[in-house]
């Protein structure tokens, strides 16, 4: 059960971006006419591990009625082209588990969830539904993948989308903060934008500044709700 909530702390929807940059780029493009007073804006950190700890901390210290993540990915299909932004419904993890490439078994494919079942509370597998409900004229991107280190090549993409053939891109902190809403029971969306194909590591090539502005705009649609 979610601890019982502070009455005299104020009551916010959390926000979380990963990376400085991604913050600095993003903030000042939010509408903050909007949301003022109703959202915090706050850092989650890099990666999976680091994401997972911040925001069970946040969740903690907060409480907040609603979590929503935001930030860059990569993408695997041209439906998601770069230089746009999604909500995803679903995410998943790539690279907990056994063994690389072709040989990688997830850890569903192990035998082994995420999380087990205890009590009334439900094992968690290889993907999480998000709970949080959005604008169903949103762009919606489908499952989300969240990945221990980033693709770097193609051949990375194809063992990723043979693994998980419903991905449509990859982030790094999806997941970790999807379990840590689950295990409090807090409903979470993710935006993400799209900078770069997945597995293309040359940088001039990417369109951060193009995908966060598009992220900056469902946002404040979705932090506008509230």
């Amino acid at each position: 059960k979610r601890p019982r909530r502070d009455s005299r702390r104020p009551v916010t929807n959390l926000l979380l971006i990963p990376t400085p940059r991604e913050l600095a780029i993003l903030r000042p493009l939010l509408d903050a006419s909007t949301w003022r007073g109703n959202w915090s804006i706050e850092l989650c950190g890099f990666g999976p591990i680091a994401a997972a700890a911040r925001t069970s901390h946040l969740i903690a210290q907060r409480q907040p009625p609603r979590v929503l993540l935001a930030g860059i990915a990569g993408t695997y299909v041209p439906r998601l082209a770069v230089g746009t932004a999604a909500v995803f419904g679903q995410v998943a993890c790539y690279g907990v588990g056994a063994g690389t490439g072709d040989a990688h078994q997830t850890a569903g494919q192990l035998g082994w969830p995420h999380w087990q079942a205890t009590g009334s509370r439900q094992s968690i597998g290889d993907a999480i539904s998000l709970t949080a409900k959005v604008a169903h004229q949103l762009p919606h991107g489908g499952q989300l993948l969240s990945c221990c280190a980033a693709s770097s090549t193609r051949e990375d993409v194809r063992c990723r989308t043979n693994a998980f053939p419903h991905a449509t891109a990859e982030d790094m902190e999806g997941f970790g903060v999807a379990l840590a809403c689950e295990l409090a029971e807090v409903p979470l969306a993710i935006v993400r934008g799209i900078s770069n194909l997945a597995g293309d590591r040359n940088h001039d090539n990417w369109r951060v500044a193009a995908a966060l502005q598009a992220v900056a705009r469902l946002t404040s649609r979705i932090m506008a709700e509230e």
